[in-house]
C-alpha cells in the first residue's frame, strides 16, 4: 500500500516560481529513489484559527505562503531507504538542493500510512488539506468516522478522500506536526486530504455543510476538532 511523506512549510510569496523550479529539479532524484508522485500545494484559501492553523504551524511571516505537499512511495521500506540516503547526503544532487528558496528549518515532515482511501486521485484537482491529532486508542473510531462521511463528500462533488495515520513523525527543533496540532503524549498526527474538481465545487460543499449544521450541536468526534487545521490548496507541481 502507498506510504506518504507529508510536508507543511511556508515559502516567501515572491519565491513562488523559484520554489516550483526547485521542486521540479529535485524530482529526478526522488524518482530514482523510488517515489511515484510528488505534489506541491500552494495556499489559496487558508484561514487563521484560534488555536492552530497553517501559519502558526510554520511560523509563517506576513510575506510567506503556506504549502501542503506530499510524496507517494510504493511502501514504507522504500520511503525509509530514500530518507536514509538523503539524510546521509548520499545523493550528488543534494548539494544543489541545499540552496532552497525558503527556510527549511521551519518545514515539518513525517511518514504517514493511509488508513482510508476513497475515490481516485488525479492531477489538476483542488485540494483541501487537513492536519490534526488523534488519540492512539481512538484510531479505529477515527477510521469509522472518516468512512461514514465518504458518501456525503462524494455526493457534494469530492473525487478523492485520503486519511493518513502518522507512523514516523519526528519532533523538530523549530516546527513539527506534534507541536503544530498541540498534540498530547498519547496522540498521533494525522495528515489528510480531500480532492475536488475545482475550488468552486469545494466552496459550494462547504456552504452546504455549514447550512446543514445551522442550529445543531457540533457532532462528537474521536479527537479534539478545535486543534484541527485545514485549508484549500492549488497544486503548483504534480509529478510525474
Amino acid at each position: 500500500m502507498t506510504f506518504i511523506t507529508g510536508f507543511v512549510l511556508a515559502v516567501p510569496t515572491a519565491n513562488r516560481q523559484a520554489y516550483i523550479d526547485h521542486a521540479k529539479a529535485s524530482w529526478p532524484m526522488m524518482q530514482r529513489l523510488g517515489a511515484s508522485r510528488m505534489v506541491e500545494g500552494w495556499a489559496q484559501d487558508v484561514p487563521h484559527g484560534t488555536q492552530t492553523d497553517f501559519y502558526r504551524a510554520t511560523a509563517a511571516q506576513p510575506d510567506e505562503t503556506p504549502l501542503f505537499s506530499w510524496i507517494d512511495w510504493p511502501d514504507r521500506a522504500t520511503a525509509d531507504a530514500a530518507g536514509a540516503r538523503l539524510a546521509a547526503g548520499a545523493e550528488p544532487e543534494m548539494a544543489a538542493m541545499a540552496r532552497m528558496p525558503f527556510d527549511g528549518s521551519r518545514m515539518m515532515w513525517g511518514g504517514f500510512d493511509p488508513i482510508v482511501e476513497v475515490g481516485h486521485s488525479a492531477p489538476g484537482r483542488y485540494v483541501q488539506g487537513f492536519v490534526l491529532a488523534v488519540p492512539g486508542a481512538a484510531k479505529q473510531a477515527y477510521i469509522d468516522m472518516a468512512r461514514s462521511a465518504t458518501d456525503m463528500f462524494r455526493d457534494m462533488g469530492a473525487t478523492f478522500q485520503q486519511e493518513c495515520w502518522g507512523e514516523d513523525v519526528p519532533h523538530g527543533s523549530r516546527t513539527d506536526f506534534h507541536r503544530a496540532t498541540l498534540a498530547k503524549a498519547d496522540e498521533v498526527p494525522v495528515f489528510s486530504r480531500i480532492e475536488w474538481p475545482d475550488r468552486a465545487t469545494c466552496d459550494r460543499a462547504a456552504r452546504q455543510m455549514e447550512a446543514g449544521m445551522a442550529g445543531q450541536d457540533f457532532p462528537q468526534m474521536p479527537f479534539d476538532g478545535r486543534r484541527m487545521f485545514w485549508g484549500g490548496f492549488t497544486p503548483i507541481v504534480d509529478l510525474p
